[in-house]
């Protein structure tokens, strides 16, 4: 199990808010739902499209190439073309920071 790497501060994303981050190579989109932090790989399953660049309404990404949807807090998908689920990572909330923990 890999350490938890400082992504963001809690004040730069606001509900709803998204963000691109890279650890150690690995792209994450990192989402904000109410107060809760969500991070998932920044690719979908179905062809590779950046899922920080789609819409998030609610608890769902939306990718901008093709229009499946995946559920930001399971990575489960909600909506075809994709059929296989999102990577997700587990983020906690320190302080004033949030931090993922990418578990090879």
């Amino acid at each position: 199990m890999s350490e938890a790497v400082k992504i963001a501060e809690t004040a730069e994303l606001a509900p709803g808010g998204k963000k691109l981050v890279d650890v150690d190579g690995h792209a994450l989109a990192l989402f904000r739902v109410g107060d809760d932090y969500y991070a998932v790989d920044d690719v979908c399953t179905h062809d590779g499209g950046p899922l920080a660049e789609g819409d998030l309404e609610g608890t769902e990404i939306e990718c901008p190439r093709h229009g499946a949807r995946f559920d930001v807090r399971t990575g489960a998908v909600t909506c075809f073309p994709a059929v296989e689920p999102v990577p997700t990572h587990p983020v906690e909330v320190r302080d004033d920071g949030v931090y993922v923990r990418i578990d090879d």
